[in-house]
């Protein structure tokens, strides 16, 4: 993850999992990126879809930039 926020991988897990939204949103946001951020934080996590992305790209310690 370049820019953003750096957080151990079971923090991360634990943050995404139970604030997704939030979390990933500021995350964006730090990156540079505030429209997506702000996007994602408005409309939680893109109605779910981003959530269960995030979700699955963190636990396999991926770099997907769909939605990033």
């Amino acid at each position: 993850m370049a820019g953003g926020l750096n957080v151990g991988w079971i923090p991360n897990v634990i943050l995404t999992i139970f604030f997704d939204p939030l979390w990933q949103g500021i995350n964006r946001i730090l990156r540079g990126k505030l429209i997506i951020g702000l996007l994602w934080i408005i409309t939680g996590g893109i109605f779910g879809i981003g959530w269960i992305i995030d979700i699955v790209t963190v636990i396999l310690n991926k770099d997907i930039r769909i939605l990033a």
